[in-house]
């Protein structure tokens, strides 16, 4: 498929790229539905193991929703739109595969959700994060309000949703919002090197993995230990373990395909 608003690279790691750098990469109506294809095609290909989402140019990661295009728009259009948004949000958090944010610059609003969506994020030192959404009289939509006290606690989050501060890539750092911080010119290299570790290892597990951590720490312990052991039954019927083991006793590195 052809994209204009976003790139895609397909590989064993997947990258996906907000395209729309003289806009800050601010989320167009364009821009979510060439989203929700990108994360579709990357999700449905047995060759991608893992995918990276980040965006061109080194002013912004993406700034939120477009407000321009918003201006006039009337109500049943802004409705719509907000429909497509929380499709393109939800693709995001509910990516079955491994998917990782690389930050360049500002990540507000619903960028700074598309970030929180992720598994983690790694930062360049010029990035900054926020959720200012209460300062137009709205809230964050794009699962702010509960991602953010998922990754950083409840109270720290709501002093940042309620004033909608933003925060340097350095603070964010301390908060557990971020992995990493590098300087900009290292922010794709270090975070492909990390890529690198988690594509080497079986597709499957890695999905399971996923799946095991993201649904477990919103159950109690017992439940959340049989879910852990689905998921690990899940990995047990595959080719991929049989050839993990072989590999092992082998003295080689495994081939994993995925199935």
């Amino acid at each position: 498929m052809e994209y204009e608003t976003i790139k895609v690279q397909v590989g064993k790691t997947g990258i996906i790229s907000f395209n729309r750098p003289r806009a800050m990469n601010a989320l167009s109506t364009q821009m979510a539905r060439e989203l929700l294809a990108a994360l579709a095609e990357l999700e449905q290909d047995d060759a991608v193991f893992a995918a990276v989402l980040t965006a061109e140019g080194d002013r912004a990661f993406c700034v939120g929703a477009d407000l321009k295009e918003r201006k006039n728009m009337s109500k049943e259009e802004m409705k719509k739109q907000r429909e497509l948004f929380v499709k393109a949000f939800t693709a995001v958090t509910m990516f079955k595969k491994p998917l990782v944010a690389a930050v360049n610059g500002f990540a507000l609003g619903g960028g700074c959700e598309f970030a929180l969506g992720c598994d983690f994020i790694i930062a360049s030192e010029n990035a900054s994060f926020g959720l200012p959404e209460v300062g137009l009289a709205i809230i964050p939509g794009g699962g702010g309000t509960q991602l953010l006290p998922r990754v950083i606690g409840r109270n720290k989050a709501k002093e940042l949703i309620f004033t909608g501060r933003r925060i340097s890539a350095t603070e964010a750092a301390q908060l557990g919002l971020v992995n990493y911080v590098v300087p900009p010119e290292q922010l794709m290299t270090r975070t492909m090197e990390i890529m690198e570790e988690i594509v080497k290892n079986g597709p499957i597990a890695l999905q399971q993995a996923k799946r095991a951590v993201n649904l477990g720490v919103e159950l109690d312990l017992h439940t959340a230990l049989a879910l852990e052991a689905e998921c690990y039954n899940v990995c047990l019927a595959t080719e991929d373990r049989d050839e993990g083991l072989r590999a092992f006793n082998e003295k080689r590195k495994p081939v994993y395909r995925g199935r």
